[in-house]
């Protein structure tokens, strides 16, 4: 049976309200230098998805802040800068992140610099028939499976860097785990960017996550950066969960201080599944997390929390929307930041709730904690409803540290800095309770413990 790609893809007139048709030609040329080079060349189907790609981000280039979900976030530092897709990176990693224990084994795929390493990479400990390899590979032995779902869910007009990543498309991570299977050991993605520190270089990673009916799985993706260079880093990821599942999905965001990290998230949830995200962000000098989760089953659930610690002139933008389509829907989102020096942070989240989505339980909440006369946050929260029979709040605060509870620290002997430090750890503490594994927010809080360590 030959798979028909779910969206009709055909020429089309875009709106360049909001963004920047100039700045496309210099991010489309290394595209065109390559001519059919990329993998799958051979598949009609992905020959239209890359295609439809480029005549989009050709219309309008980069987004500005005229777009009104980019106006707090000015890609502009890019167009300043000449990017050439990263080479394949055969560089020595001598030590990768992880959140198992040491000694401990599991399924973990590496890329670099957007690349798949095999050398680095495992699929010990997976169920049988749950597959997990790259997208290249995919493309040879599961063109089916990916022509179903690439592009169904990240296809929006209005997102012109998801048109850019399927105009490149060509590496990334492909996890299909069948009906009524659990996968018991987490599936780490890591994503290293090394770069080259004579020329600014770009990849764009492309991930694509189904959980079947019944089915259960863990997915911790780990960014870091390992080069002194330029990079962006521009993903992608496509989460399908069936009915009755569970897609626990926690990313780790520590890049270097060269990095710029761009990721669009979008999810489904079938009646009675559950989409669980949790972002915790220390790194790149400029980071933007979207996530859309859409419940379109009833009783379905969805988790979409975080939390961003950012210092320096560094700038993290947090932007979702979570979509309730069907009755009976719950959706709980807690992101918490910190925010030093004169970095500042971005955090839009909206829940939109619709006709039929009577009966709807929405919960969202976002709070900063600001350490310094120079740090900034700029926080909109949206509800959106059209229907009747909801509960549904959201709350947003921004402050500084307790005064007295930093004296009352500091009168039982603890100085400033530790003092600072507990303070800044209690407070990270609701959003890192939000991850309902145990093993992974114990390494999530190292991550925060190690960025306080730092401040001192």
């Amino acid at each position: 049976m030959t798979a028909q790609h779910p969206s009709p893809l055909h020429p089309m007139t875009y709106s360049t309200r909001g963004a920047d048709p100039a700045t496309a030609p210099a991010f489309l040329a290394p595209l065109d230098q390559m001519g059919s080079g990329l993998p799958g060349s051979g598949l009609s189907w992905l020959n239209e998805l890359r295609a439809a790609g480029r005549e989009r981000f050709a219309a309008v280039g980069l987004p500005t802040i005229k777009n009104e979900s980019w106006r707090y976030t000015n890609l502009r530092d890019l167009t300043k800068l000449t990017f050439q897709p990263a080479a394949p990176a055969a560089a020595a990693i001598d030590l990768l992140p992880t959140v198992r224990a040491e000694g401990q084994d599991g399924p973990r795929l590496v890329f670099v610099d957007g690349r798949f390493r095999g050398d680095l990479s495992s699929v010990d400990g997976l169920p049988p028939r749950v597959d997990l390899l790259s997208l290249d590979a995919a493309l040879s032995t599961h063109s089916g499976l990916l022509a179903d779902h690439l592009g169904r869910l990240a296809a929006a007009d209005d997102r012109p860097l998801v048109a850019l990543n399927s105009a490149y498309l060509a590496d990334g991570a492909v996890l299909h785990v069948p009906a009524n299977v659990q996968v018991e050991r987490p599936i780490e993605l890591v994503f290293v960017s090394v770069g080259s520190e004579s020329q600014a270089t770009t990849c764009h990673p492309r991930m694509l996550l189904i959980a079947e009916a019944g089915s259960k799985a863990v997915v911790v993706e780990h960014h870091v950066g390992r080069g002194a260079g330029t990079t962006l880093s521009n993903h992608v990821t496509e989460v399908f969960v069936g009915e009755g599942a569970t897609l626990h999905h926690y990313k780790s965001q520590r890049e270097g201080t060269g990095a710029i990290h761009l990721s669009h998230i979008a999810a489904t949830v079938a009646a009675g599944g559950c989409y669980d995200n949790f972002i915790l962000t220390t790194g790149a000098k400029l980071s933007r997390n979207e996530v859309v989760s859409r419940l379109d089953g009833t009783e379905a659930r969805t988790h979409v929390s975080g939390g961003y610690l950012v210092r320096g002139t560094q700038h993290a933008d947090t932007t979702t929307l979570i979509v309730h389509a069907q009755p009976n829907g719950t959706s709980r989102e807690v992101y918490k930041g910190v925010i030093d020096d004169t970095a500042r942070a971005v955090f839009q989240g909206k829940i939109t709730v619709c006709p039929d989505a009577q009966k709807t339980d929405g919960y969202q909440l976002n709070r900063a904690l600001l350490l310094s006369d120079g740090a900034e946050i700029d926080s909109k929260p949206e509800l959106e409803i059209h229907a009747d029979d909801v509960k549904c709040s959201h709350g947003c605060t921004a402050g500084e540290l307790d005064d007295d509870a930093l004296f009352y620290l500091r009168a039982r002997g603890i100085d400033r800095d530790t003092a600072q430090g507990l303070l800044i750890g209690a407070f990270l503490s609701e959003s890192l309770e939000e991850i309902a594994e145990e093993s992974i927010r114990d390494a999530f809080q190292g991550i925060v413990a190690g960025w306080l360590e730092e401040q001192k």
